[in-house]
């Protein structure tokens, strides 16, 4: 029988294929946008190549799946690529200065926003700015700094804008900041951003697009190839769709529109009737996997069992009374989306927990891996039985726990902090558990997550070593489980004919190199569907 040509041919050191017992292979061919073949001779598929192969040679290359990013806001990476650049300041002057000169440029009462990923503590005051600082930036535009996803400060302008005054009363599980003389501060947390940021508009589809393009690309280049966005806006399904059929995107994504901000069922049901139209719409490159509630906060306001270390009384926010959250879910399975909940503190998990229950109780056959707990953070040894039992899935963001240590150690101590992201128990305890990085709260990378669960290093040092796994296990978190989480073990997370050719080539072993190389191994390439969508600058 006559063998078809390949489209790609690639010879390495090593193609691992995740597939249990078997061995290393050496060469790995591509037709379309599947694998075809493998062979343990590196130039055992030669017979394959024809003058519109591309051959990729790389005898001291090393072969893996294409990793997933199971937690990540790539949304708000591509708004990132034109905001404001404030995580390169070192002090407020610098982070002020930044947003003057964005100022100079833009026209009077248009918005600025900031970049997101940034950390106050990084900052030579170890604060953030306050609304007053903004103001000394500009009192002419509405500012909006974004730290993360749970956290805002805003200058006068925009405090102005919104309708925020003294006597504005606190949204149900958010928090208007006040300085100690009770003035407004311009902080903004949880269910209190969207007072501001609904008044946003839109940036421009063609920047927009520009944006994903530059935020996935940089994705690829880590090693990711397909990342769950874990907040995405129900217009912003347009944007993706519209960055997709561009050609923009070099990753794929499993998106979760976001019902942040929503606090009753039957805002729930409207947001569900406008998803409607993506029901059908799914590709291998864009798919909308479900929903996404915030049940508590996160590094200033997770719900715990225990009080804060900074406020004595404080035990953190929960967002949603328990039983409207029931029935938003509940609408959301019925109409047969998923669920993907942050639950972070110990007493947040322990709610959530309460709530899938009910509803897995009220609605029995539900598919496999229906209801996610997002992070799990502080779950404990009962909780993790418990979500085992019950079929939780939970996803897990080391990069979050390293870049924030130092920052949680003032709201929670260092015991709990120790305590955050128990992955090697979450395992022995039979969970189904996939990795990601939280980006922009934390950093993403492929192995820059690998190197993080295997050490348990943080900015402050090594925090919980008793929750490190194994490499494999490591690895295996964002291909091969993440796969399952996805429900998509018949198109990726090993490397098999048949499967998508999502492919990573690494130019060293990230099996068996040395630990401290993990932390910044990016690979030379990275193929999508057989398309290279990162490789070296010739």
């Amino acid at each position: 029988m006559a063998v078809r040509g390949a489209d790609v041919v690639i010879r390495a050191a090593a193609v691992h294929t995740l597939v249990a017992g078997q061995r290393p292979q050496r060469a790995l061919a591509v037709v379309g946008d599947r694998i075809a073949a493998l062979s343990e001779d590196p130039h055992g598929l030669d017979g394959r190549i024809t003058e519109r192969t591309t051959v990729i040679d790389r005898p001291d290359a090393t072969v893996l799946p294409a990793f997933d990013d199971t937690h990540t806001h790539l949304i708000f990476a591509g708004l990132a690529a034109h905001d404001v650049p404030v995580h390169q300041a070192r002090n407020i002057p610098e982070f002020l200065d930044l947003i003057r000169q964005r100022a100079a440029s833009t026209p009077e009462g248009q918005w600025i926003r900031t970049t997101v990923n940034w950390q106050e503590l990084n900052l030579a005051e170890r604060r953030m700015p306050t609304a007053a600082e903004l103001d000394r930036a500009s009192d002419r535009h509405p500012i909006l700094v974004k730290r993360g996803g749970h956290n805002d400060v805003v200058n006068t302008f925009a405090l102005r804008l919104a309708g925020i005054t003294e006597d504005s009363p606190t949204p149900p599980g958010g928090v208007i900041g006040r300085d100690e003389h009770g003035r407004l501060n311009g902080r903004l947390i949880d269910n209190a951003l969207g007072l501001v940021e609904h008044l946003l508009p839109p940036s421009d589809l063609t920047t927009r697009i520009d944006g994903l393009r530059r935020a996935s690309h940089d994705y690829a280049a880590t090693g990711i190839g397909t990342v769950r966005d874990c907040a995405v806006p129900l217009p912003d399904l347009a944007v993706l769709q519209a960055a997709r059929d561009e050609g923009a995107l070099s990753v794929r994504i499993r998106a979760l529109v976001s019902a942040i901000g929503l606090t009753d069922p039957a805002q729930v049901e409207d947001l569900l009737d406008g998803m409607a139209p993506w029901r059908y719409t799914a590709d291998p490159l864009l798919r909308v996997w479900g929903v996404k509630f915030i049940l508590d906060g996160g590094l200033e306001a997770g719900a715990t069992e225990e009080p804060y270390c900074d406020h004595g009384d404080f035990y953190g926010t929960l967002t949603w009374e328990p039983d409207a959250l029931v029935r938003s879910i509940e609408a959301v399975v019925r109409r047969g989306w998923r669920v993907g909940t942050h639950a972070y503190g110990d007493r947040g998990v322990r709610t959530l927990l309460d709530a899938y229950q009910r509803v897995l109780e009220r609605n029995p056959g539900l598919p496999a891996n229906t209801l996610v707990m997002e992070h799990g953070g502080l779950a404990d040894a009962e909780q993790r039985e418990r979500a085992v039992k019950l079929g939780i899935p939970v996803t897990v963001q080391q990069p979050l726990l390293h870049d924030t240590a130092e920052v949680e150690d003032g709201f929670w101590g260092p015991e709990r902090v120790n305590r955050l992201f128990p992955a090697r128990q979450w395992l022995d305890q039979g969970a189904l558990v996939t990795g990601g990085s939280d980006f922009p709260v934390g950093a993403y990378g492929a192995m820059r997550s690998v190197w993080g669960m295997v050490t348990r290093q943080t900015v402050t040092g090594v925090r919980g070593p008793q929750h490190a796994i194994t490499r494999a296990e490591a690895v295996a978190l964002h291909t091969v489980n993440a796969a399952r989480l996805l429900g998509e073990t018949d198109l990726r997370g090993t490397l098999t004919p048949g499967r998508l050719a999502d492919l990573t080539l690494w130019p060293a072993d990230p099996t068996s190199c040395a630990t401290d190389r993990l932390r910044d191994l990016n690979p030379t390439h990275t193929l999508l569907g057989g398309r290279t969508v990162h490789a070296p600058q010739e």
